[in-house]
């Protein structure tokens, strides 16, 4: 049998090299010395980087058209990078969700943090949504596939690639199912139990991040009137209900997202104490306030307002507005739970904006905590920009 061909080799530019020394995950372009051999390299391709001095950096999926042109998939630059490959490396995410987790019910594997980048899974049981959001991911997709039916008990596997940045990486945005027939699911969290459609709802079906402060929020809502804005299938507000609460306003401009709250209430015996508004959310809460609407909770989740930098500065305005209008609806003694998932945005500067808001409402208040990600949502040592949701959790005087 002959040896396999020989791993393309890529060298730094002189003096650009500290960063990938330090066992920062990404190299950028400008980082690479882009000859024309590194140039006629296919996307996706494994590379092996070494430093101008030769001292040897890896094994990285490359891509030549992109900014973040190599991604480390591992510190030995032979190591193989087959089906054995990520079979142990799903199964190495797969063993510490299950320690974190009770149930099926995670982000099995969050992209750099987990050893595999621009790769997120999420889990529902017996479906897991896939989204590749690198050419190499993308070309290692039947691999990947195959690892997760040989650990796991799947019915179904679809993949979710339909967000923005594979554009940056030359894909195409598509959603299908890999392996199955129906990707509906349902889930299990604080008490009740939410239908998922990973193929036709938000993201990749779920949002697992926010799974701890839902939890947080819920032990406070025992006996008082709760208000979840941006609410989508309402996993604040049921929650909420499930643990007590005495009235649930679920708040958001889809119509879709509505119908499958309410059909989860109802399912759950919650019903007759789940009202649905319908509108765009801040233009809600502003008539809310000026009608004298209060309630013993509010939650406001909104989507990401900085999707770029170029946001950056309007993103903040727009999270002070809104903390002003949310604050202004929570009655004395009441609770506020405001959160961000713009990673353009840092905590600090986030908690700020809150804070201006708060000022601006004429309200004084108590920070009970600023909490992150679930810990299925690791952040790498390196990336520390990776850690995008930031959730206040205040008491209002």
């Amino acid at each position: 049998m002959s040896a396999p061909p020989a791993r393309p080799l890529l060298r730094l530019s002189p003096g650009r090299d500290r960063r990938a020394r330090a066992g920062h995950p990404w190299v950028f372009s400008n980082e690479i010395v882009m000859n024309a051999a590194a140039k006629a390299l296919p996307p996706g391709s494994v590379v092996r980087i070494e430093a101008e001095d030769g001292a040897r950096l890896g094994a990285f999926h490359f891509n030549p058209h992109s900014l973040i042109a190599a991604r480390r998939l591992s510190r030995d630059p032979d190591a193989a990078i087959d089906a054995g490959f990520w079979r142990a490396r799903i199964a190495e995410c797969l063993a510490l969700r299950e320690r974190l987790r009770d149930g099926p019910y995670y982000r099995l594997a969050h992209a750099e943090a987990d050893g595999l980048p621009g790769l997120v899974l999420d889990r529902y049981g017996d479906v897991v949504a896939l989204q590749a959001n690198t050419a190499g991911m993308e070309a290692a997709t039947p691999d990947i596939l195959a690892a997760l039916l040989g650990l796991m008990p799947l019915r179904a596997v679809l993949a979710r690639n339909d967000a923005g940045v594979r554009g940056l990486e030359g894909l195409a945005q598509e959603v299908k199912l890999l392996h199955g027939e129906d990707a509906r699911a349902t889930i299990e969290e604080g008490g009740v139990a939410f239908a998922v459609d990973p193929l036709g709802g938000q993201k990749t079906g779920w949002f697992y991040d926010q799974r701890d402060n839902r939890a947080r929020v819920a032990a406070l809502s025992r006996g008082r009137t709760v208000l979840d804005a941006f609410c989508h299938t309402g996993g604040f507000g049921l929650q909420a209900a499930a643990a007590g609460a005495g009235r649930v306003t679920l708040l958001d401009r889809s119509e879709h997202a509505l119908a499958t709250a309410a059909e989860t209430a109802a399912r759950n015996g919650l019903g007759e104490r789940v009202e649905s508004l319908r509108g765009e959310a801040m233009e809600v809460l502003e008539r809310l306030g000026g009608e004298g609407r209060r309630f013993g909770v509010v939650v406001s989740d909104p989507p990401a307002f900085a999707k770029s930098r170029k946001d950056h500065d309007s993103a903040l305005r727009a999270y002070a507005k809104l903390a002003r209008l949310s604050a202004a609806l929570v009655e004395p003694g009441g609770i506020l739970f405001i959160a961000s998932c713009s990673h353009h945005v840092g905590t600090g500067e986030f908690a700020d904006a809150v804070i201006d808001g708060l000022f601006r409402a004429r309200r004084e208040a108590r920070i009970l905590g600023i909490h992150g990600a679930g810990p299925d949502h690791p952040v790498h040592p390196m990336l520390p920009e990776s850690a995008y949701l930031k959730g206040v959790l205040l008491a209002l005087g």
